[in-house]
């Protein structure tokens, strides 16, 4: 079996499990494995390919960069063009943008880069369509812009921050309040302010985590009752990106007025 059909069978068997305190310690297993398979992932991906980056590393300049992402023919290279000064083919076929295309534009004095990255699939995170490289790049931004098409299911949303939260890119978070140092000795040794107030960590979970990533002796303090599985994974993994996305609504001139009001309710979103 594959990685990638490992990755998708965990994945699977994430969602199909009920969600109680029974099974909690399990699924934290489950998502510790499928970051250490992701993780080999990325390696051998790194390995196997010769030249596959190419179209892809674009020097960064100005103040700041933004990169705009999103599944295929979604607006991405026209918006580019109004913004810059920078030419990306524009058609009406998915996969028009097949490299990263940069262009600038001066906001209240400041310059900013603004990339036009290849539309992504779903399977990006797993390298499925060069989501790898094209995720890659977007972690170098310094804000997201995510381009999504007002006539298609606002599910879209979901599936983009799904690829990159697979590859590790945190939107509009913060990092865990937990604190990770492996020791010679002592086994997994869990420490919090409020230890007994932990709604998602308990010791149980914590060791099958600890286990699942073939870690033996760990000091970890946990400051923050909130924290979760995929915050604890995260801080042990420590290559996490945590960057500010903003969601930008395409052809809204294609919707109904209580469409465009249903978007609204996001956080962060503008209509273009």
């Amino acid at each position: 079996m594959s990685l990638v059909d490992r990755i998708e069978s965990i994945e699977a068997e994430i969602n199909k499990t009920q969600r109680n305190k029974n099974t909690e310690h399990h699924i934290g297993r489950l998502k510790a494995k499928l970051s250490t398979l992701r993780r080999d992932l990325i390696v051998a991906s790194s390995k196997g390919s010769k030249g596959g980056g190419s179209g892809f590393d674009v020097a960064k300049t100005g103040h700041a960069r933004v990169g705009m992402i999103g599944f295929p023919s979604v607006g991405k290279s026209t918006l580019l063009t109004a913004l810059t000064e920078a030419k990306s083919e524009v058609a009406s076929y998915e996969f028009t943008t097949l490299t990263a295309i940069p262009g600038t534009f001066n906001h209240k004095g400041a310059k900013v880069q603004l990339v036009d990255l290849p539309g992504i699939i779903e399977g990006a995170k797993d390298n499925k369509g060069r989501g790898r490289q094209v995720i890659a790049t977007a972690r170098t931004a310094d804000l997201l812009l995510i381009m999504l098409d007002s006539t298609k299911p606002v599910g879209l949303k979901r599936k983009v921050e799904k690829e990159l939260f697979g590859f590790g890119i945190r939107l509009n978070q913060t990092p865990p309040d937990i604190s990770y140092r492996q020791i010679d000795r002592g086994g997994i040794l869990l420490s919090s302010p409020c230890r007994d107030s932990l709604k998602y960590l308990s010791q149980e979970t914590v060791e099958s985590v600890c286990r699942e990533m073939k870690i033996n002796h760990a000091d970890i303090c946990v400051r923050d009752v909130n924290c979760t599985v995929d915050d604890l994974i995260d801080a042990i993994e420590g290559n996490r990106v945590y960057m500010p996305a903003l969601y930008v609504m395409n052809k809204i001139d294609a919707v109904t007025i209580e469409v465009c009001r249903y978007m609204y309710l996001y956080a962060n979103v503008y209509t273009a």
